[in-house]
């Protein structure tokens, strides 16, 4: 199996969990809600390859270039960037309706946060599904599981970071010790100072909020009726 550097990002929705807590007409607004919410994370991810959807996170992947670190920071840098600025307009969007339930009143609870590396992996195609293997693909699914304390964060590797991670700064150190592969070095870099800071959005008119309320309780009756079955969150590698 032959394989390729690539690098390897999964933006994760912060808060799912307890968002997902709650009672039936909520929850199934909740699986409507963060089903926009990714679908907007991953049309923002540019060319960056969607691998897999795993729970409350996007997995996504693109081959590095091997003679250009530069290029490989600014490519993540870049999508990390689009995909918070979208994120946010689309949260905007679903927490502007006029549903009273749980789900919908919370939605400005939930925010996004990044982990990501570079390094090899290789391909496997399983039914015509795309999947990466490698050791590093198990390395950026670790990273998850950190003690950064900020809801909205990234957090990359120290193979990153010499490959021109330094786009990122200001950045903290923060040593770790990964289940299965041991201790590593790695970084977290304030969301907004890769983003930048989000721009005011216009409020929604009566007849705009009205019209979202109609649509989240359009795409939430399928779950109420038991004819879709919510997604479970993902065990992770």
């Amino acid at each position: 199996m032959a394989s390729e550097r690539a690098l390897l990002l999964i933006a994760d929705i912060g808060g799912y969990t307890e968002y997902m807590r709650t009672h039936r007409m909520s929850l199934a607004h909740a699986e409507v809600n963060t089903a926009r919410l990714l679908e907007a994370v991953i049309d923002a991810a540019g060319d960056f390859d969607l691998i897999e959807i795993e729970g409350d996170a996007a997995f996504l992947s693109r081959r590095a270039d091997a003679l250009d670190d530069d290029a490989t920071a600014a490519a993540m840098t870049r999508v990390v960037a689009a995909m918070h600025r979208a994120f946010h307009r689309e949260r905007r969007y679903v927490a502007s309706n006029l549903c009273p339930c749980d789900a919908c009143e919370q939605a400005d609870n939930l925010k996004l946060k990044f982990v990501a590396h570079v390094g090899e992996v290789a391909t496997q195609t399983i039914r015509d599904r795309r999947k990466l293997v490698g050791i590093d693909v198990i390395l950026v699914h670790r990273l998850l599981k950190n003690p950064v304390e900020a809801q909205e964060y990234v957090l990359f590797s120290e193979d990153l970071y010499r490959a021109g991670g330094t786009a990122f700064d200001p950045v903290q150190e923060l040593p770790q010790d990964l289940e299965g592969i041991g201790p590593v070095l790695t970084y977290v870099a304030d969301i907004e100072g890769v983003a930048g800071s989000l721009p005011p959005l216009p409020d929604p008119g009566w007849l705009e909020r009205l019209g979202r309320t109609v649509d989240v309780a359009g795409r939430g009756l399928p779950y109420m009726l038991g004819l879709r079955r919510t997604r479970r969150v993902a065990s992770g590698h």
